[in-house]
């Protein structure tokens, strides 16, 4: 048991850094120095309330670092290793898993809701009090203990502090193309969101070989952004009806349509604007009290739309962290574009405020 500084969701709105107790490795888990981690829409969900949390909780699950200490059982990685996290690790065994299915895995999934172990406890406490793992990770703190499967070995001349976006927002919107939608060469794509999880789309449809991406955002800053990352076309909502300019572009709608902001209005607006057999992805994680309304079911059951939802990205981490990487490394995926700011862990708080103000692309915590 060590103390270390965190930050601690207390309540609906509260958040502050102070201390918190983390366990030693048990077997099959590591302890990982946090050296950065990002700040996510989910971690600003459980914050504002429009997703409930536990609390207290700390927050952060985008996160690299340095492996601290080992468990016993543990014979993938040492003390030193440089790792990428990963929210949803794989156990490998479980239905899903091996179904191909591994960020649904039996083992480790639920975290995402009981911010606990799968056995319901959690390596972080103050005194006699619990302290949950926020979204499974609980990485805006100087350590972490997680599972061997969730941290990721990267090489020694890896950058932590440019790697540790792949952890969610790149993992989830180029997975969310490669993996999820499948998106193939001379496709049109749309995005409804060009904040860190929308220009990672952006970025997976230009790894695919889409022929047309339109990137639709109300923030001038991120248009321009979705336009160096890869859009061919950048459009204001607020200025430009998306289903009428893609219409009047392709003549028959998109062939996929992402919706990355979180906003369950938009999901009825890609599936608007998905053509006949098209397909819509729902990225973002809307608040738990927002619905969709398809209008016509018949409409939709004839014309073959597919609406497929999407968790980080389907991807396997210990497969695809690596393979973005040696995308980044080869100038094909642009990791260190993406961080626009950065704070340290006390200002935690301005941090937070530029995702919520919609500021930049992707504030990162550096935490080392």
């Amino acid at each position: 048991m060590r103390s270390m500084r965190a930050a601690v969701l207390e309540a609906e709105g509260k958040l502050g850094v102070g201390e918190v107790a983390i366990e030693d490795p048990r077997p099959g888990e590591v302890l990982v120095k946090v050296t950065d981690c990002g700040v996510c829409h989910s971690d600003l969900s459980h914050i504002d309330g429009s997703v409930p949390s536990a609390t207290p909780t700390v927050l952060g699950h985008e996160a690299a670092g340095v492996v601290e200490a080992v468990g016993p059982g543990v014979t993938g990685l040492r003390h030193g290793d440089k790792v990428v996290l990963t929210p949803l690790p794989s156990c490998g065994r479980c239905y899903f898993c091996t179904r191909h299915q591994p960020t649904l895995c039996a083992t480790y999934s639920s975290a995402l809701l009981t911010a606990t172990r799968p056995d319901g406890t959690s390596p972080l406490s103050r005194g006699d009090e619990l302290v949950y793992r926020g979204v499974g990770m609980g990485a805006w703190a100087e350590y972490v203990v997680l599972p061997e499967e969730a941290a990721v070995k990267v090489a020694d001349d890896v950058d932590l502090a440019e790697a540790c976006v792949i952890g969610c927002a790149v993992q989830t919107g180029v997975g969310a193309v490669l993996e999820t939608a499948r998106v193939d060469a001379g496709a049109t794509v749309l995005v409804l969101g060009a904040g860190g999880i929308g220009i990672s789309v952006v970025q997976g449809a230009r790894l695919a070989g889409a022929s047309v991406i339109v990137a639709a955002d109300p923030v001038p800053e991120r248009r321009d952004a979705a336009l160096r990352f890869g859009a061919t076309h950048a459009i204001d909502p607020n200025e430009t009806d998306v289903t009428t300019f893609c219409m009047d572009l392709t003549g028959v709608g998109m062939d996929y349509c992402f919706e990355a902001a979180g906003q369950a209005a938009l999901l009825e607006q890609a599936l608007a604007t998905s053509r006949s057999g098209g397909t819509t992805v729902a990225v973002g994680v809307p608040p738990i009290d927002q619905g969709i309304t398809i209008p016509m079911v018949a409409g939709f059951t004839v014309t073959e739309k597919r609406l497929v939802g999407c968790l980080l990205g389907s991807v396997n981490a210990h497969r695809d962290i690596p393979r973005l990487l040696a995308l980044a490394a080869a100038g094909r995926l642009d990791l260190a574009a993406m961080i626009t700011d950065r704070y340290p862990l006390d200002e935690v708080d301005a941090a937070v405020d530029n995702l919520r103000q919609r500021r930049g692309l992707r504030t990162a915590l550096s935490i080392a």
